[in-house]
């Protein structure tokens, strides 16, 4: 495949913004990456919360939510919860990560991700990315495990640091699938879970199967700039009836069931899911498959408007995959981060939204002293990508479009 030529802000910056602005039409306020979207059906359901009092942590909508997202995420359980850095942390604890353990994650990710890891008491341990699927680079993993880890009396351990490394956790970039059946084969091989990060995946396909249920536990999120949104919220599924258990009871205060008695055998969280919330995410998933639709419409509507444009390309879907594209993503060729920004802020000062990626987390003074292997992949991801408006309805118009 022929190369395109390196990105030059002089000659291609304008053409950038004009290229998104044919897709998403003439707009009269400035363009957010993602908005939340709301039908009748949402008006009605919360009405309904309101109108019974049911808005707290019990209710039918608590119970219809958690069912229809394990279906949506084809997993036999789920457990509706605040928000999706609670749902990483209780499926850690859960599936047996321990204070002073090391915790898997990728660099290029959200800094949930690796909150997660420390709010469980563990260390993040940062690994490199995919150049396909932006997500956590299984063969990087297995590179980095054979160089420093070593097993004993059926655990996995850091040579370097002594610590028990416990876990996994890939993340869904952008709601791109990471190339699970190589990543569960290392993680497999030295004995470790793998939790999956899909905080940005609901609706997303590996293989034909739904991100989520790729690990022995996966987390979402369904916050106001997701896909699917409860406000504030999050959601853990599985396949283990015992590790769904687990979740629930670390989530409702570790209270045992009883009809009036307030008995709680160990310390845990008051992370369940409010009924209003709920009752906000069932009417999301009633729309769920067009909202997909319309993304991948606006995804390719992106890809044609930028075939051919010098040093800059739109982030496809893996092989093999079908993405939700949650965020379109650019990686625009370019090793100069003052290019980047002079991209970004043409586009900003357009009333166009655009960001880059996150800055790799050991770059963070809160995980600096983490562990971490080499990261050339994620290094270079970092300056290259930047997102642009995303919003289901954008480019769907055909009065708005120029």
């Amino acid at each position: 495949m022929k190369r395109l030529p390196a990105f030059d802000f002089a000659r291609h910056g304008l053409g950038v913004a004009d290229a998104i602005q044919r897709v998403i039409g003439s707009q009269d306020t400035f363009v957010p990456l993602h908005e939340p979207e709301f039908s009748e059906s949402a008006w009605a359901l919360v009405k309904d919360c309101l109108d019974t009092g049911w808005v707290s942590s019990v209710g039918k909508y608590v119970d219809q939510f958690e069912q229809e997202i394990a279906v949506a995420s084809n997993a036999a359980f789920g457990v509706a919860v605040v928000n999706g850095t609670a749902a990483l942390q209780v499926a850690m604890l859960a599936t047996g990560v321990s204070p002073g353990d090391e915790v898997i994650v990728p660099a290029l990710t959200f800094v949930a991700t690796a909150n997660a890891v420390a709010h469980a008491g563990a260390v993040p341990h940062f690994v490199d990315s995919n150049e396909a699927t932006l997500g956590m680079d299984a063969g990087a993993l297995a590179t980095h495990l054979e160089r420093i880890a070593t097993r004993r009396n059926g655990a996995t351990f850091n040579r370097r640091t002594g610590r028990r490394i416990s876990a996994v956790v890939p993340m869904h970039v952008f709601g791109h699938p990471v190339d699970m059946d190589a990543l569960n084969a290392v993680a497999s091989a030295y004995g470790l879970p793998v939790i999956e990060d899909a905080a940005e995946a609901l609706g997303s396909e590996y293989k034909g199967r739904p991100c989520g249920s790729l690990g022995r536990i996966g987390a979402f999120s369904f916050n106001g700039n997701k896909i699917l949104t409860t406000g504030g919220g999050g959601a853990v599924v599985t396949d283990d009836e015992d590790l769904a258990k687990r979740v629930k009871h670390l989530t409702t205060t570790a209270k045992v069931p009883h009809r009036w008695a307030f008995v709680h055998d160990e310390i845990a969280f008051n992370y369940r899911m409010p009924n209003l919330n709920a009752a906000l995410g069932c009417s999301q998933l009633e729309e769920l498959d067009a909202r997909l639709a319309l993304k991948r419409r606006l995804a390719s509507r992106y890809s044609d408007a930028f075939t051919g444009m010098g040093g800059v390309k739109v982030v496809q879907e893996p092989e093999g995959c079908r993405s939700n594209f949650w965020l379109n993503a650019l990686r625009i060729d370019t090793d100069d981060v003052a290019q980047r920004d002079r991209l970004l802020a043409t586009l900003n000062d357009r009333q166009i939204m655009a960001r880059p990626v996150w800055t790799l987390l050991h770059r963070l003074p809160i995980f600096a002293t983490s562990p971490r292997a080499d990261l050339p992949v994620a290094e270079k991801l970092e300056v290259q990508l930047i997102n642009i408006p995303s919003s289901a309805h954008l480019g769907n118009d055909p009065s708005k479009q120029e």
